[in-house]
């Protein structure tokens, strides 16, 4: 499948899952409202009919006033333009009789009374044509008024129309739900297509620099003690030397020589039990080697991921590890004596809150542990240089598993957005700075599970987080 047609099903799955959140939310607020809702459907729904029926007849008894008003108003016009002609006739026949040669021939009582009957004649033409303009201004303001009942008639019939027809609770509440909470319902969906990218976009322009500014994790100092680390190889040997006593997962067990004593080991450290469980550390295989001249060996490899790669980490006295015990295959105390862990609690380090790692578990030597990686276990050196006097190196944070103390542990904004955005990058990146050592996997595998339910197993994989696990 080609990049467009990834992208037509992105925005299939999107527009589906919004749809369908848009219906849950409806569905729930017309839940909502019906649990709210005290009367029953059925009465309410006659006494909306009932209600919207007196509402329509007191807009039909508004609307024939109005036109009754308006009818009136027309026949009154007419009237009014009647008189106005009959007055301008009757004026001009006046006109004619008192003008010209006639002025001169006809007696000046006869004229004095037909100058003032014109006057009277071009005063009732003025006073019916200013009568005819108010009524028409009237008539058009009832015409406005008209207009509104008609348009409010015809609401109210549909609306009755439609409660009249609407006998299904179902469909009323789900009305009642988007009249009501609708807005809720286009906000909830407006979150879900604009709220993680405007997310993602403040996540990695505000708020990831703020964090990467903030002082790092510092465990321990640095030592002259050196680690001694194999190379990542899909099968490990060890050897076992007199009075070693080694603990490891079954799943990782190949074989071993027959001289060695076996016994099955509830959890690594009774000391934390519980981390113990959550880290798959229980049910170990102890093999022990009781003899004072005889070195025994042991071969092991992941009889359940062919990916899975193994190295082993010698662990010197004075010298430790910070490791993740979910990493960890087995581990060999020396000379009969068993594995020192230290655990370091951090809960008011903001780098704690950002990576949901509260604690930390230091390996003390002497000892050996044999670590897991996806696809192998890489060793990354940071030792001074001339010209890099302060050395630091990132890593994919999934791919972390653990460093020696003397480094200065902190995350730091992932280096390019789009990696980030399109969800192939965290968005922190882990960064060491100074002397010491870090061990990471190869790829970034962050468990099985995580294909068949990844929801279930992100909040798994937080959990452990919080512990160091």
């Amino acid at each position: 499948m080609g990049t467009f047609g990834r992208f037509i099903s992105w925005l299939s799955h999107k527009l589906i899952f919004g749809a369908v959140l848009a219906v849950v939310g409806l569905a729930g607020f017309g839940f909502w409202v019906y649990l709210r809702d005290q009367v029953d459907f059925d009465v309410r729904r006659l006494e909306i009919v009932r209600a919207l029926t007196g509402e329509t007849t007191k807009l039909k008894a508004a609307l024939s006033d109005v036109e009754a008003r308006m009818a009136a108003a027309r026949v009154e016009i007419s009237a009014q333009q009647e008189r106005a002609a009959q007055a301008a006739k009757v004026a001009r026949d006046l006109e004619s009789l008192s003008g010209g040669l006639n002025r001169l021939t006809t007696d000046s009582a006869q004229l004095k009374e037909n100058d003032e009957r014109l006057a009277r004649m071009k005063q009732m033409e003025a006073d019916s044509l200013q009568r005819v303009a108010q009524l028409q201004d009237g008539l058009k303001r009832t015409q406005w008024e008209k207009d509104g009942l008609e348009i409010a008639l015809g609401r109210m019939q549909v609306q009755l129309k439609s409660v009249e027809e609407n006998k299904s609770k179902v469909l009323h509440y789900i009305r009642e739900a988007w009249a009501q909470h609708g807005p809720y319902v286009l906000l909830i969906v407006g979150l879900y297509f604009l709220g993680p990218p405007l997310g993602r976009i403040f996540l990695y322009a505000v708020f990831a620099p703020f964090v990467s500014g903030r002082a790092p994790v510092l465990l321990g100092t640095a030592t002259e003690a050196q680690l001694g680390i194999t190379t990542s190889r899909s099968s490990m040997d060890m050897a076992l030397g007199p009075g070693d006593t080694l603990w490891v997962k079954e799943r990782f067990l190949q074989a071993s020589d027959e001289g060695l004593s076996k016994r099955t080991k509830t959890v690594l450290d009774w000391g934390m039990p519980l981390t113990c469980v959550a880290a798959g550390l229980t049910e170990l295989i102890e093999m022990a080697n009781p003899t004072t001249e005889v070195t025994y060996r042991a071969t092991f490899s992941s009889q359940e991921n062919p990916n899975t790669e193994l190295v082993l980490v010698s662990v010197p006295p004075g010298a430790s590890l910070v490791l993740r015990p979910s990493f960890l295959a087995g581990a060999v105390g020396i000379g009969g004596g068993k594995v020192n862990i230290r655990r370091h609690w951090r809960l008011f380090k903001m780098q704690s809150w950002v990576t949901g790692q509260f604690r930390y578990f230091e390996f003390v030597g002497p000892c050996r542990l044999l670590v897991a990686g996806s696809r192998g276990v890489r060793a990354e050196v940071l030792t001074p240089m001339p010209g890099n006097l302060a050395p630091a190196r990132r890593t994919n944070q999934d791919a972390t598993i653990g460093f020696t103390p003397g480094l200065a542990y902190r995350p730091v904004r992932a280096e390019t957005f789009w990696a980030y955005f399109r969800g192939m990058n965290p968005l922190f990146d882990d960064l060491f700075e100074g002397e010491g050592v870090f061990l990471c996997q190869e790829t970034s595998a962050k468990g099985p599970q995580e294909q068949v339910r990844k929801f279930w197993a992100g909040l798994w994989g937080g959990v452990l987080r919080i512990f160091g696990l």
